[in-house]
């Protein structure tokens, strides 16, 4: 299976191999103008692998593999018969819930029974439940249960949604109306969903930009002027953009400019189905953040932290696909982000200990990674 960035899925480029890291020191850090300053997710300056100038594209085609868990219980033959019971508690309530039959397994001896039961249970669910992740049982002061997590699989995809083609969109005459229409979305995603800017310091993405440009300002400056062009550009229009992107009054009119638009061609006429999605979006979940269904640093243990890919780390704005400077980005990020085993996804934990269910489902995640899968493409093929 290839992974890729999420706008270029046809890319079938041999993987890269890793290369080692070399730790350099982070540059200057661009202040951000006070008024845009917004709630960040915890980030520190990267050590990565300093790209040849030359290097061609390149995409995260490392499959991330779960980690196998184990809970062992060691018991006398009371706590086995308790243990037992349980156990099929839990299985009844969880059946249930799911609309499934499992089949009988209480003449089997322990505990063979209850792998046996397990086993049928998570095949049953692998085919039922588009989202099942894995099947656990779990053992606390109290009593055994199972629990079920429920998954979205992002695909191991780049979600970087650029700027650089919506500012020559919105400078565009013939199509600055459908521009303005994407930057109702493009609000919307920044203030309500919560999608990282590359221009703020607590993202990660700063910091990458600001590892590149410390590479080209220790060479020659005259013989990399091409390069420092493209990363003023990136930092420039960057900022500018946000400043555009934070204004709210794109969320207040964001409905009457989709009543009022006209469609003229084809660029408009897309324009238009990404902003209904997005619109449609954000008035049935009016406060949710693509980082509502992750653990919390407090959830995870310290070495589950140290091998997993943050969310903020694969979805964000950034600059632009095109030129020497998205090359050398991805192909940075890429040899960081082959060295983990896995991406961190939303996902739902559901327990089935006699307690009421939770309810909740990843319709929203579901909808908004594929609404930031056809925005990027869009702005990406201007």
């Amino acid at each position: 299976m290839n992974y890729d960035t999420c706008y270029n899925g046809n890319d079938t480029a041999s993987p890269k191999p890793k290369a080692k890291k070399t730790a350099l020191p982070i540059g200057r850090i661009h202040p951000m103008d006070g008024k845009t300053q917004r709630r960040g997710r915890d980030q520190k300056g990267q050590t990565a692998v300093r790209p040849c100038l030359n290097a061609p594209h390149a995409f995260l085609r490392t499959a991330f593999l779960p980690r196998l868990e184990e809970t062992e219980f060691v018991q006398d033959s009371n706590k086995m018969v308790i243990t037992e019971r349980d156990f099929y508690k839990s299985l009844s309530h969880l059946s249930e819930h799911y609309g499934m039959e499992i089949i009988p397994t209480q003449s089997l001896s322990y505990p063979m029974n209850v792998a046996m039961a397990l086993r049928d249970a998570e095949e049953k669910l692998k085919s039922k439940v588009k989202e099942f992740g894995k099947i656990r049982l779990l053992k606390d002061e109290e009593k055994t249960y199972l629990t079920i997590e429920e998954h979205y699989d992002t695909g191991a995809c780049l979600y970087y949604i650029p700027v650089v083609p919506l500012y020559r969109m919105l400078n565009d005459s013939k199509h600055r109306a459908s521009a303005i229409l994407l930057l109702s979305v493009c609000t919307y995603l920044y203030h309500i969903a919560d999608i990282p800017y590359y221009r703020q310091e607590d993202s990660y993405l700063f910091w990458q930009y600001d590892i590149l440009k410390d590479w080209i300002m220790q060479d020659e400056p005259e013989e990399n002027a091409d390069y420092m062009g493209e990363i003023d550009q990136a930092e420039m229009i960057g900022t500018y953009m946000e400043k555009k992107i934070f204004n709210l009054s794109n969320l207040t009119y964001f409905e009457k400019r989709l009543t009022s638009f006209k469609a003229k061609d084809l660029i408009d006429w897309d324009c238009l189905k990404v902003a209904e999605k997005a619109f449609h979006l954000y008035q049935q979940y009016p406060n949710e953040t693509v980082f509502r269904n992750i653990s919390t640093n407090e959830e995870l243990e310290e070495e589950e932290q140290d091998e997993m890919v943050a969310m903020d780390r694969y979805v964000s704005f950034y600059a632009d696909s095109k030129g020497w400077l998205s090359e050398q980005l991805e192909q940075m990020i890429n040899n960081e982000l082959q060295e983990y085993g896995e991406l961190e996804e939303p996902a739902l934990i559901k327990k089935f200990d006699g307690n009421p269910i939770t309810e909740g489902s990843l319709d929203f995640e579901k909808r908004l990674f594929a609404l930031m899968e056809e925005l990027a493409f869009l702005l990406n093929h201007y």
